[in-house]
Parts: structure tokens; sequence; C-alpha cells
């Protein structure tokens, strides 16, 4: 695949990159070797100054950079600039609460005289460079909730961004430099997926974190494995939206709409599969399918889009095989099913209903917007629906009966469990998933320790 900037509205290629050769590759893996050997010593007060300064411009660069991740990607301009305001938010959490998050830890006084010291202490150690590999969905968000932690715990940065984003990629690099973190401090490497495995298995590069698909994380985990390195995970996801008889069904559906089709339905964490109690199935699908129908397709840089481009031909042409599966095996079509007339890359709104085993959409993710609903006779049912899935990333449940929330939060298999709400990520909680979508946590204390040397310093009586 070619690092180029194609803009998805209307596949015209703006701007080609030449990939970064062996030499180039070399010295930036020198330069974040020896920066690390600084960088590490410095306090958490100049590292939280440093991300406070890169925050400040990313908010003076907002209206920039959303239009550049909208031209990169075709993310709708309100939700790319609402990107980059999340972004700048989790910045300045983590340069407040790093300190904090990473304090040395003193165990118990009977602890440590049973072991026959005088003083334990558990210290958090940064590790060294970080591979992350990122994908274009949210091309400054994903990296940014990687680089705030690791950054503030004393780490260094190699970015292999998705080679669709390479002006986003390219931005991030300067906003950090110009923030004032040392040249070597956060790199991006112009580079094609073939590329990663060797920079991966090289000494210097101490632990990776990819986000992205399961092939991808495949790739990574087996060459990391292989190496003993540490990795973070983020892969795909399939997430329930279950809704109950005691659940405000109009505000249910309204919000499955978003939660769907949230920047044009290519998350991870976006809701994929409803499945409705069947005493409410029939009011909640009839107020969906309006939701869904009445949404304004179009210019992505246009203020009054909802739904944009998919972001490559490529990824409306797998859209559309789930799709043509699905109806071919039976499924009915409650609205969209098809690509609109016109240049770019977009593809209508779509509900599925009537979904069986057998289809390649029940196990498979719909990335794009297409949303698949589920008929359940009970609470037992709609479990058992919600875990029938590879993937184990979020949940969402609609119920106000709290019986049913205990249930929920025991029985389904997710990294997260949203009630009467949709999923969505904050700096001081964690995120991740279990199952095929991947393992470790990014994101509040969790995500920071991820890649720090937790060590124990032990001093004798």
């Amino acid at each position: 695949m070619p690092i180029a900037t194609v803009n998805p509205a209307n596949g015209e290629t703006l701007k080609t990159y030449e990939a970064m050769g062996e030499q180039e590759i070399e010295r930036r893996l020198q330069l974040a070797e020896a920066t690390f050997r600084t960088y590490r010593t410095t306090t958490f007060d100049e590292r939280a100054r440093l991300l406070h300064r890169a925050a400040d411009l990313l908010e003076e660069d907002q209206q920039d950079i959303a239009r550049v991740m909208t031209t990169e990607m075709g993310k709708p301009i309100q939700q790319a600039r609402a990107e980059a305001a999340k972004c700048a938010k989790a910045m300045r959490w983590y340069a407040d609460h790093a300190q904090e998050l990473l304090a040395d830890e003193e165990p118990a006084d009977s602890d440590v005289k049973d072991s026959g010291a005088s003083r334990v202490r558990v210290r958090y150690r940064p590790l060294g460079p970080v591979l992350a590999v990122m994908p274009w969905n949210f091309p400054l968000w994903q990296v940014v909730r990687f680089a705030a932690p690791a950054l503030m715990a004393g780490n260094v940065g190699l970015l292999k961004h998705a080679s669709n984003v390479p002006q986003t990629a390219l931005y991030l690099e300067d906003l950090f430099h110009r923030a004032g973190f040392t040249e070597g401090t956060f790199q991006t490497l112009l580079i094609g997926s073939a590329a990663v495995d060797e920079i991966l298995r090289d000494e210097r590069v101490k632990a990776a974190t990819l986000t992205g698909s399961e092939p991808a994380g495949r790739a990574v985990a087996s060459t990391a494995g292989e190496m003993i390195k540490k990795t973070v995970l983020e892969l795909g996801g399939s997430d329930p939206f279950v809704v109950m008889p005691s659940a405000d069904i109009d505000r249910a559906a309204k919000v499955a709409v978003t939660a769907r089709v949230q920047n044009t339905g290519q998350s991870c964490i976006a809701a994929k599969r409803f499945i409705v109690h069947t005493d409410v199935y029939d009011a909640f699908a009839e107020r969906f399918a309006e939701g869904m129908k009445a949404l304004k397709v179009g210019d992505p840089l246009a203020d009054d889009t909802e739904v944009g481009p998919l972001s490559s031909e490529q990824g409306r042409r797998d859209l559309e095989e789930l799709v043509d599966d699905a109806v071919r095996s039976g499924a009915q079509v409650l609205c969209g099913g098809e690509r609109p007339d016109g240049p770019g890359w977009y593809y209508a709104p779509t509900i599925l209903a009537g979904i069986t085993r057998e289809m390649r959409i029940h196990r498979e993710e719909a990335f794009g917007p297409v949303a698949t609903l589920y008929r359940a006779a009970d609470l037992d049912e709609a479990v058992l629906i919600a875990n029938d899935s590879p993937f184990g990333l979020s949940s969402n449940v609609w119920t106000r009966d709290e019986g049913e929330v205990d249930r929920f939060v025991r029985d389904l298999e997710a990294g997260g469990v949203f009630f009467n709400g949709m999923t969505a990520s904050h700096p001081a909680f964690p995120f991740g998933g279990v199952k095929r979508s991947g393992y470790g946590r990014e994101l509040s204390g969790h995500g920071i320790r991820e890649f720090c040397n937790i060590t124990t310093v032990w001093h004798g009586a």
C-alpha cells in the first residue's frame, strides 16, 4: 500500500511520500536510544510542562488538523474537531496525574519486616523506545492515548502510522517537537507494514503497542513473543447493544444510531450487534430504522454531515460483501443496503434483521455504518447472543433493573460494560478487551504502567 493521502470523498490522490530507507530508519533508532538515556532522567514536572505545551499547540491547531484528518480518512469534520479536543484533554490529564499514578509504593510494614528488610519500595521505571503501530480510523486519538502516558512515564515513542494518514503522522512528530520535546523523544517512521517486523526485532526497541486488525495483531504478537518483548494489543470489536423491556426505548434507539455510525461506523468500540428483548423489539426496530434513514450522508467537510465516506474503496467492498452474504442467507434489509450514486466511497446507513449464526456478519466485524438486529426471548438469550462472538472489546446495556445490571456485569465477556449510554473512552478509565479483541489496557493508571519496569527495591535491615 503506498504512503499517500487519498481523499475518500472523491478518490483523488493529494500527496504521496517515499518510504524511509534503511539508513534513515537506522538513524532514527539510534536517536531514540540515545534520547532515552537522558529523557528517562527528566522530572515529572518537566515532562508535564512539555505535554501541557503540546496540548496548547494542539488546541491552536484544532481547525487545521481536523481538516487534515477529514481529508485523509473521511471523518466528518465536526467529529474531527472533537477528536483533536479530546487529545488535548488526555494530554493534560496525564500531565497532571502521571506522578501520582507512578508514585513509589510502600508494602505493609508487616510484610517488610517478614521479608527481613528495613525498607521495601515498588518503583515504576520506563522501559525505553516503544514502537506504536497505529490505525487510520482515529488518527490523532489512537496515537495520543499511547504517547501521553508513555512520554510521561519516561519512555520514547516510535510511531508507525497507517499508510493512508501520513500527514497526520508527520503532524504528530512536529507537534511534540514544537512543544519542546527533544527530536528523538517522539518520531514518526514513514514505512510500510513489511518493515515493522525487522524494527520490532531490533534490540533497541523494548516493547510495542498495536491498535488495528486481528491479522496485524497476530503478526506483531508473534514477533514480540519470539523476541520476548511486552505488547499491548487493541484489536477488533463487534460490540453488543442490549435493550431490555425496562429501558427508555426512545432514548435507547436515538443513542443506538450514534453508537453505530460514529466515525461512519469505522470504530472498534462502535455498537454493531443490537440485541433487543422480544417485548420491545418492534418498537425499538421502528425507531432505530427511522433514525438511521434520517442521517445526513455527504461531504465530510460540511458541518451538517453525520456520515461521511468509508476510508477506502477496499473497505467499502469488504462491507458490501458482508451485507450481500447476509442477504443471500436470508437477512432482511430494514434500511440501506446499497452504495449511493456518485463519487467517493460512501455506503448507506444499513440495518439487517434476521441474522443467523451461519452468516459471516455474525462472526466478522462490520467496519462501516451497518447494524445487525437480533431478537432475544429473555435475559439469558440476550447474554448468549452477546457472548457469541470472537470479540470482547466493550458492550452496551439498556435496563433500569438492578438485578439485570448485576447479571450483565457478571456474565458479559467484554472489557467494558456501559449501562444506558454508549461506549466511550476517557483518560481516567482503563480501555481494552478480551478474547480476539486483544490484551493489556490503555488509559488510566493501568495504561501508563503497561510500559514500565515494575521494580522491587529492597533494603536489608
